[in-house]
C-alpha cells in the first residue's frame, strides 16, 4: 500500500495505476465529491465512458460488483467496495463555462474540468479528451416523472469510501470537487490510496 495521499479541496491529480492494483478513494470529512477518469495508459484514446458503462449495467447506480468499461467496451475499473451507494456517471466536470451558467454571482473557477486538464497533461491527455467523470459520492437524483436532475449534498460520512480494481494498465485523473451544490457548500480533500 501506499499510503494515503491527500488531494487538497478544489485541485486534482493524475497518475498510474497498474493492471490488479486497487485504488481507495476516501472522503474524510463527508460530503465531498471525487471526479475521477481512467485512460488506458498504453493507449489514452481508450477512455472510461459513461454510455458504455450505463449501457452494460443497465442502472444508473452504480456499486459494488459494478465493472466501469471504456469507449471500446472494455472493463477498465471493478468496483469491489463501496460503503456509500450513491454515484453520479451522468454529469461532466465542471468548467469555467460551468461556474459561469450555475454560478454567476461567485468568483469562476476552472473546476474539475480545469484541475483534471492540468493534471493530465503530463501524460498527453488535452481537454478534449475529457469525458464524462465517474463522480465518486455525487449525488444527482433523477425525477421519475420528469427526468428533471438534481443536485444535492452527498450522503458520505466522514472515512467513507470506493474501492476499484484497475482490469488494464491505467491513468487516473482524480479530482476533490470544486462545485458548491456538489459538495453541500463547502470544500474539503479527498483521500486515496493504492494498493
Amino acid at each position: 500500500m501506499t499510503g494515503i495521499s491527500i488531494i487538497p479541496e478544489r485541485s486534482g491529480t493524475a497518475f498510474r495505476l497498474a493492471k490488479g492494483a486497487r485504488l481507495t478513494v476516501i472522503d474524510p470529512c463527508g460530503r465531498q465529491v471525487a471526479d475521477l477518469l481512467a485512460y488506458n495508459a498504453d493507449d489514452i484514446a481508450e477512455v472510461i465512458s459513461s454510455g458504455r458503462t450505463l449501457d452494460y449495467a443497465e442502472t444508473i447506480r452504480l456499486t459494488t460488483g459494478h465493472l466501469l468499461y471504456s469507449n471500446r467496451s472494455r472493463p477498465m475499473l471493478d468496483i469491489i467496495e463501496d460503503s456509500v451507494g450513491r454515484h453520479d456517471f451522468l454529469l461532466t466536470p465542471c468548467s469555467y463555462d460551468t461556474f459561469h451558467h450555475f454560478y454567476p454571482d461567485l468568483p469562476p473557477h476552472r473546476g474539475c474540468f480545469g484541475n483534471l486538464a492540468a493534471a493530465l497533461a503530463t501524460f498527453g491527455v488535452g481537454p478534449d479528451d475529457i469525458p464524462v467523470a465517474f463522480n465518486c459520492f455525487m449525488n444527482v437524483p433523477v425525477d421519475p416523472e420528469t427526468g428533471k436532475l438534481s443536485v444535492l449534498p452527498p450522503t458520505s460520512i466522514a472515512g467513507d469510501r470506493i474501492v476499484f480494481r484497475a482490469e488494464m494498465d491505467l491513468i487516473i485523473g482524480l479530482t476533490a470537487c470544486s462545485a458548491p451544490a456538489s459538495n453541500g457548500g463547502s470544500f474539503k480533500p479527498i483521500h486515496y490510496s493504492i494498493d
